[in-house]
């Protein structure tokens, strides 16, 4: 293996991001692993149930046993795993790893390190976070995180509601968002971490090219064949509308 390959890599995100595009734009090269969100906490006993994992006497699952199954999973031939993390899914990943590596507890990177080997980290942003917000509280509010997609095991079921406009919940994710983008950045710091940085516009400008640099990034030659998009664009006339109307509303006072 040449010396700036990696083992595993982490997109680093927040909702609404374009991370599932991103992730399956990376699988469809077939060298990237098969990324998904394996270590969100209440899709863990669905992934388990997928791996037909055994359970624990009280009903749980043993950490190690769904660590292996996942990194079987998210591994492609050539020994590359993939996996997504929101802001809230890494501080739940690190405490799970620090029971089954308790003499590395406290110690985030040498957990991340010890589990999955050379790591690195991609770091995906939206420019602009109103659409951002707009968009994550319209998933949330419909159920539907995504269309389209290759074997997510939750998002795409849907409440059956129907999306309303709220100018305080707009506002909330706006500042969700912008606590966790510099909560990430400040994690990144911290551990001496410089990720990948892309930017959701210029994913949506050009997948091609932005895919090809973060397998560049992580030492990966691109693929001869075509990248393939496996998720659908969702944002519509509706999304453009709740934005102008927020805007409207804060301009008004």
């Amino acid at each position: 293996m040449p010396a700036d390959r990696i083992d595993s890599y982490f997109v680093c995100a927040t909702p609404r991001t374009g991370s599932s595009l991103l992730l399956g734009l990376l699988e469809s090269t077939g060298v990237a692993g098969r990324p998904q969100a394996y270590f969100r906490s209440p899709d863990e006993p669905l992934w388990a149930d997928r791996w037909r994992l055994p359970r624990t006497a009280d009903g749980g699952i043993d950490y190690a046993d769904y660590l292996r199954a996942a990194l079987a999973e998210g591994r492609t031939g050539n020994g590359v795993f993939g996996a997504k993390l929101m802001w809230g899914t890494l501080d739940e990943l690190v405490a799970r790893l620090a029971t089954v590596h308790p003499d590395l507890a406290g110690d985030d990177t040498a957990l991340l390190g010890r589990a999955f080997g050379r790591t690195r980290f991609v770091f995906l942003r939206r420019a602009d976070v109103l659409a951002q917000a707009v968009s994550w509280l319209r998933a949330e509010q419909t159920g539907t995180w995504f269309v389209g997609g290759n074997g997510e095991i939750s998002g795409n079921a849907g409440t059956g509601r129907a999306p309303r406009f709220d100018a305080a919940g707009i506002r909330h994710h706006v500042e969700v968002i912008e606590e966790h983008n510099a909560a990430w950045e400040a994690w990144f710091a911290t551990r001496g971490i410089r990720p990948y940085r892309v930017r959701y516009e210029d994913l949506d400008q050009d997948m091609a090219a932005t895919t090809r640099g973060v397998l560049e990034f992580l030492g990966l030659d691109a693929p001869a064949g075509d990248i393939v998009a496996r998720h659908r664009r969702q944002a519509d006339q509706l999304n453009q509308e709740w934005i102008q109307r927020y805007r409207a509303a804060a301009a008004s006072g």
